[in-house]
């Protein structure tokens, strides 16, 4: 007969037996639970996989590369003042856009209180030039300003293009006007004898990459080293520039840059150019 020792000993037997068949249970359901979230898992990483690739390498199809210029155009650089440059000399009025056309001929026709002086410009030779040019003249930045620096010495020129040359007389900052904005010269004339002969019309510069808004007409072959910019041919109104040539400057900056200011007072009431043609 059995003792309630041994009774009691198998009970508990049974117990634990029962208990660590319903952990093992639970430790299966667990891994299975587990072993399903994980494969999830795996499947999404892989769903969202499938998509990024589809993405980057099929999307290139449907892409359109907007940041090269089409073929008749090319990309300008505009390099803005820094704030400490921007004295009231300069004139803002924005940006050019930074693609512009190479190709076709434009008329640029200043307008003086003497008469109107005209000049071609081949787009294709300036573009960027050209481009920063219609800019400042759809916005009227030469407008009621006087060319406020002519050279009857060694050069013969007539230097205009500072927004800021306006009103009666001569103030010291004349000829330190300009734009928000500096571009790089195009069209150099290093293999011309001489660089700017009669007749063209270039930018001035302060150095490299350093082209503006002034520009200066060439009445006689001038000797100048080749660092400025030939933006176009002088096609009429070369009697005015003569003209104002013949009467004299004040030598305001005889000991500088040479020359002075004009003693016939020529003033540009309006400056325009034309779409490009051709």
């Amino acid at each position: 007969m059995t003792s309630t020792r041994e009774r009691q000993r198998a009970a508990a037997r049974a117990r634990l037996e029962k208990e660590m068949a319903e952990r093992a249970a639970r430790a299966r359901k667990r891994r299975q639970t587990q072993a399903i979230v994980g494969a999830a898992s795996i499947l999404v990483l892989v769903i969202a996989g499938t998509v990024w690739i589809a993405t980057t390498l099929g999307g290139d199809d449907d892409k359109t590369d907007t940041a090269g210029p089409a073929a008749d155009h090319v990309q300008c650089a505009w390099t803005e003042l820094p704030a400490d440059q921007r004295t009231k000399q300069i004139k803002d009025v924005g940006l050019p856009a930074a693609q512009q056309s190479n190709t076709g001929t434009q008329t640029m026709t200043i307008d003086t209180n003497l008469g109107p002086i005209t000049a071609k410009v081949d787009r294709a030779a300036v573009p960027c030039t050209a481009g920063s040019f219609t800019h400042l003249a759809e916005k009227n930045f030469f407008d009621n300003s006087k060319c406020h620096r002519l050279v009857t010495e060694g050069i013969k020129v007539l230097q205009c293009g500072d927004p800021s040359a306006t009103g009666k007389g001569w103030r010291e900052t004349d000829g330190t006007g300009g734009p928000s904005y500096r571009l790089a010269e195009e069209n150099l004339p290093t293999d011309k004898r001489p660089p700017y002969p009669e007749g063209v019309i270039a930018m001035a510069n302060a150095g490299p990459a350093s082209t503006g808004s002034q520009f200066f007409i060439v009445y006689g072959d001038s000797p100048l080293e080749p660092n400025y910019t030939v933006l176009g041919t002088i096609t009429g109104g070369m009697d005015i520039v003569k003209q104002v040539a013949a009467a004299g400057d004040d030598k305001a900056f005889a000991q500088q840059a040479g020359g002075g200011h004009p003693k016939k007072e020529i003033t540009i009431k309006k400056l325009t150019m034309s779409a490009p043609q051709g």
